[in-house]
């Protein structure tokens, strides 16, 4: 036992109790990050399988899906997307694999998502966009990846958590439409993830929006 006449006792004690608190945090640290490891965390987060160009407010643009399968949601959830694509500049140089910014809402707060329900992801196809003189035909010609990232934070742990995924111009389906997975029932919403990835095709005009927009500043003029 420690007694007064050994000041060794007290000193081994106090350091007995101060590694035995470190060993117990460093081992409970561990096994929490072990289970809340945000890699799983992004296996729950879905994409749809393919990306659809179609017609929103009389504006041509390009749709993807996002969900979350957990109950619980991502703090500060971002998305962003990169277009990567080969090109000749007009001096003949050959620019490999260059990448270029694709608009999901940066300027208007679009690209900051509440995953409470799948979500529609919009770019909008104007004369800033990658996109701007890709039509029908010219979509069957490219060679391209589109890049997804998204990013967030994980509500149980306070740890970032990336997912990504990638579409190809094979995977780009012009005039089609996403069904919809969202339905009113006993007014409250239910959320069919069997028809998460499900597209339909559209009528639609095959002319890009960069001569859409010509056509229609032509009808005005006359």
């Amino acid at each position: 036992m420690v007694t007064a006449s050994c000041p060794e006792g007290p000193v081994l004690l106090m350091m007995q109790s101060i590694l035995g608190s470190i060993i117990d945090a460093l081992l409970v640290g561990c096994m929490f990050v072990k289970i809340s490891r945000p890699q799983q965390r992004a296996q729950t987060l879905i994409f749809s399988k393919q990306c659809v160009i179609c017609e929103r407010d009389e504006m041509l643009c390009m749709l993807f899906r996002i969900g979350d399968l957990r109950e619980s949601h991502m703090v500060d959830a971002k998305i962003r997307a990169k277009l990567i694509k080969s090109r000749q500049t007009q001096e003949g140089e050959f620019i490999p694999l260059e990448q270029s910014e694709i608009n999901l809402g940066y300027d208007t707060g679009g690209d900051r998502l509440l995953l409470v329900e799948p979500q529609t992801i919009t770019h909008v196809i104007n004369k800033r966009s990658p996109f701007w003189e890709v039509g029908f035909d010219r979509l069957k010609r490219e060679s391209f990846e589109i890049i997804v990232i998204l990013e967030g934070i994980v509500e149980a742990s306070g740890m970032t958590c990336q997912a990504r995924t990638s579409y190809t111009e094979d995977e780009v389906l012009w005039g089609h439409r996403f069904e919809s997975c969202i339905s009113l029932e006993k007014e409250a919403f239910r959320v069919d993830y069997s028809a998460f990835h499900k597209v339909f095709e559209v009528q639609m005009s095959s002319l890009s929006a960069k001569d859409r927009n010509a056509a229609k500043e032509k009808k005005e003029i006359f």
